[in-house]
């Protein structure tokens, strides 16, 4: 920052190293949005000081040094080749997996020539950018490489710039540059139904996110798991942290398909000839859904009170001596009318097989449909301990006899995410291998 527009800004610069740290101490503690990854946002100091600001609209989104470099990086032609390591490859003429050594960035590009919009399930464990991970940006920002990639305008200080903000400790920028092309290779990479999941934490959970949406699209954010990691709680000095994320994305929400994950020990209050069930209504709560514009989900069933089967009585679609005619119920909030969830055809193929006449505890009547699944929709909270760190460590030892790995995922959360993702033969790429969880798992 030039002395000129900080005397311009209402600062006096003192020449005293000492003065200009307690100056960034004193931003920092009183402004901190005014300094990012030791940079001062210029357009941030203007407002808090009341002076005119670019009221230009740009729209909203993630910005960070290195942007248009880590594009460029993304669109540079691959220079690698792969070979074949024999020595090290096991069942090479039948086995289903495939390994690759190197730069993550290189195989990503490498696999797109093969691989293109056909990936249905990526799940990757990228470096969380704490202190623990000593992240440091590892590529050169030199005028030849400059060029080759089409941005040959930089100046001298740009290059400064970017080399200091990529290079210190824990810099967003440099973590964001690094993720920003190869979630962008993920993104080509995965097929029209694919999805992706991303391990975080608080770190650069927030940044994460807004660059997820950058690359997939805000529409095709999906959710965010909050993962029971260390029961225990780590110390971080205010907080006892037990949580980590996952980020779930798809290539295209209209196409991407999920699957239900096993309920264990269901428990079913009700069973005949097929086995056990639960009961739930069959009317739609949806109050999106009604008659006025889904006509053909709203017809009346009846229900024969000479015909019962212990807790519950036959129904069908023709009225008979001494019945009760049932129609969906309306919304207690609004009085919306509410309509089936299913249509006749489906309803008269399923009478008193898997939707039954039932009396509730108030005394009314309603058809409801026999639940016989034993399995559910995915959870936002995934707090079972056989998702936690610490199982994931026992279980790299038990295979490895020692300690390699420091927080490697548990077999038990990989299985959660492809078991509501993938199908039989669906292909599945990990390219933040680590301990190699997504492996061992397949």
């Amino acid at each position: 920052m030039a002395k000129q527009e900080f005397i311009q800004a209402g600062f006096t610069v003192l020449e005293t190293e000492s003065n200009e740290n307690k100056l960034l101490t004193y931003l920092k503690e009183n402004y901190p949005n005014l300094i990012r990854d030791s940079e001062l946002n210029l357009e941030e100091l203007k407002a808090v000081l009341g002076l005119p600001i670019d009221e230009k609209v740009n729209g909203y989104g993630l910005n960070f040094v290195g942007r248009n470099f880590a594009r460029a990086k993304y669109a540079q032609k691959a220079t690698k080749e792969l070979r074949l390591n024999t020595t090290l490859s096991k069942n090479i003429d039948t086995t289903q997996n495939l390994v690759l050594k190197g730069d993550n960035l290189d195989s990503l590009k490498i696999l797109k020539n093969y691989y293109s919009g056909q990936i249905k399930c990526i799940y990757i464990d990228p470096p969380y950018n704490t202190t623990n991970d000593e992240f440091v940006y590892p590529d050169k920002f030199d005028k030849e490489e400059a060029e080759v990639l089409g941005l040959a305008n930089l100046s001298e200080s740009d290059y400064a710039r970017m080399d200091f903000s990529f290079k210190t400790k824990k810099s967003h920028n440099g973590w964001l540059a690094f993720m920003y092309p190869r979630l962008l290779l993920a993104r080509d990479l995965l097929s029209k139904e694919g999805v992706v999941f991303i391990s975080i934490d608080d770190n650069e959970q927030a940044n994460l996110k807004l660059l997820c949406d950058d690359v997939f699209g805000e529409e095709n954010f999906v959710g965010q798991f909050v993962i029971n990691s260390t029961p225990n709680a780590r110390d971080y000095g205010h907080i006892g942290k037990m949580h980590e994320y996952a980020l779930f994305y798809t290539r295209n929400y209209d196409f991407a398909e999920t699957f239900l994950v096993p309920e264990i020990d269901k428990a079913f209050k009700y069973s005949d000839g097929s086995g056990g069930f639960n009961i739930h209504p069959l009317y739609n709560s949806n109050v999106a859904f009604t008659k006025a514009n889904r006509p053909n989900l709203y017809y009346p069933f009846y229900l024969y009170l000479d015909e019962k089967q212990q807790d519950f009585y036959n129904i069908g679609l023709i009225k008979k001596e001494n019945s009760v005619e049932i129609f969906p119920p309306k919304s207690q909030k609004d009085k919306v009318q509410f309509v089936w969830r299913w249509g006749r055809e489906k309803a008269e193929k399923n009478l008193n097989t898997e939707i039954i006449g039932y009396k509730t505890g108030e005394g009314e009547f309603r058809i409801v449909q026999k639940m016989r699944h034993s399995e559910k929709l995915v959870r936002s909270l995934l707090l079972e301990k056989e998702l936690t760190s610490r199982r994931g460590t026992a279980e790299l030892e038990d295979l490895l006899k020692s300690r390699v790995f420091d927080f490697p995922k548990p077999i038990n959360l990989i299985k959660t995410f492809l078991q509501i993702s993938t199908k039989e033969n669906d292909i599945i790429l990990d390219f933040f291998a680590g301990s190699g969880t997504t492996w061992i798992y397949r």
